[in-house]
């Protein structure tokens, strides 16, 4: 069950699955701060679930991308992971103004959301 699939096409899909991405991301994180603001959650309860929304996000992503492909899943999904984290991380630079304040978890989050996004794609 192979279909052809446009380079154009393709490139959209993956547009569209990074934007859907990113607005979850959003609504969790607000969802998040609610919780934060209402509970008066721990700062380790927090850092937490920052990292389990971009486990979920990024497994969501892949599972979208594997599903369409059809074929060579898990690469669909661990480029969707790699291509959050990148914007991710570019967006992080940005706003922080060079690489002086990175954490010591930014490996960790690549391979969360990589290894995340492939495991969704082959699970689809």
């Amino acid at each position: 069950m192979l279909k052809k699939l446009t380079f154009s096409s393709r490139i959209t899909f993956v547009l569209k699955s990074l934007l859907f991405s990113y607005l979850l991301t959003a609504g969790l994180l607000l969802l998040l701060s609610l919780l934060l603001y209402r509970f008066s959650l721990s700062e380790r309860i927090v850092s937490i679930s920052i990292t389990g929304i971009y486990i979920v996000v990024t497994f969501l992503a892949g599972f979208l991308a594997g599903k369409r492909e059809g074929s060579r899943k898990f690469l669909w999904g661990l480029m969707m992971g790699c291509l959050y984290f990148l914007i991710l991380a570019l967006v992080s630079l940005i706003v922080n103004h060079g690489m002086s304040s990175l954490s010591t978890s930014f490996l960790t989050v690549l391979v969360l959301c990589a290894g995340s996004g492939m495991l969704g794609g082959m699970l689809s």
